[in-house]
């Protein structure tokens, strides 16, 4: 091989090295564009979801409109034009990886693993698996489901860390898989099943569609530690994490949160008006207190 063929082949490696540093300057990207994409989800109610003149809204989304005013004040650039994109559970990360969206604002878990592939903001929920039950059925603990029938969606991490818990507590429960989750709360409703156990923010969602939302509690104990959801933004891009970062904390700190999370989990909501009554859990309390963007569950405990 000539020297020369060797220098292009030094120089082309170096720019393929080079390439993945120089696509994470996120602000670069938006101020050579003029212009900030949002990733959103279309029924993640109440965290992105589309309202009834198909516009994306919800909590995620207002904490994102903060973030965009945040980029705005960075870059000097008021004008800054917001689009908009589309995404799924299954390529939200691949179009962030890609540079297709800037900022994915949803109800997506953080976790170690998926920090491997991309970057996570401040905490802006806690969700952790719980179960819905009928006030009449009186059921005060996990402990109280011994030898009862429960209920779980099939194919989800909620049936597993039951049936895992059922087992090591040698716990007896009769645990039936539904197809759905419309499916498994109806089977508590009907009373075929005493509790179904899933992700709580779901459970309060059906309990507040419910014919009569009274008759039903969920429980303050889990099957799970605390998981955190958070606004994704691509991997290895300290600038613009630290820009969003300190737009999250500045929210928290200046109490402007308690405003936003009331508006969309104590008040009705569009389109439909519901209230879900999700009054704010201690645990993210706590996150407002001492800001967090760690993946890890028992930092939530």
């Amino acid at each position: 091989m000539s020297r020369i063929s060797k220098l292009l082949l030094i120089l082309i490696a170096g720019a393929l090295c080079a390439a993945p540093a120089l696509a994470q300057d996120t602000l670069k990207k938006i101020k050579d564009s003029g212009s900030i994409t949002i990733g959103h989800r279309d029924a993640s109610i109440p965290f992105s979801y589309y309202d009834d003149k198909q516009q994306p809204v919800g909590f995620a989304m207002d904490l994102c409109m903060k973030i965009v005013d945040a980029v705005k004040n960075e870059l000097k650039m008021p004008k800054l034009e917001v689009k908009y994109q589309l995404v799924t559970s299954a390529n939200r990360i691949p179009l962030m990886a890609n540079g297709t969206i800037d900022l994915e604002c949803g109800s997506t878990t953080n976790n170690i693993e998926r920090q491997k592939q991309v970057s996570f903001t401040i905490t802006h929920f806690l969700t952790a698996n719980k179960y819905v039950s009928k006030k009449a059925s009186n059921i005060k603990s996990i402990d109280d489901l011994k030898g009862k029938t429960v209920v779980s969606t099939s194919g989800t991490t909620n049936i597993k860390q039951a049936t895992d818990l059922n087992v090591a507590k040698n716990m007896g429960m009769n645990i039936i898989p539904a197809n759905g989750h419309p499916e498994a709360f109806q089977m508590v409703e009907t009373g075929r099943a005493v509790a179904f156990v899933m992700d709580d923010i779901l459970l309060y969602t059906l309990v507040a569609q419910a014919r009569s939302p009274g008759d039903y509690v969920i429980s303050s104990d889990a099957f799970s530690l605390p998981e955190p959801y958070g606004i994704m933004m691509r991997k290895d891009d300290p600038s613009f994490k630290k820009v969003v970062d300190n737009a999250m904390i500045q929210i928290y700190k200046g109490g402007e949160i308690f405003k936003i999370y009331d508006k969309w989990f104590t008040k009705p909501v569009p389109p439909k008006g519901i209230n879900y009554n999700v009054p704010m859990a201690q645990q993210f309390k706590n996150v407002v207190a001492n800001p967090t963007d760690s993946g890890d569950p028992t930092v939530y405990k």
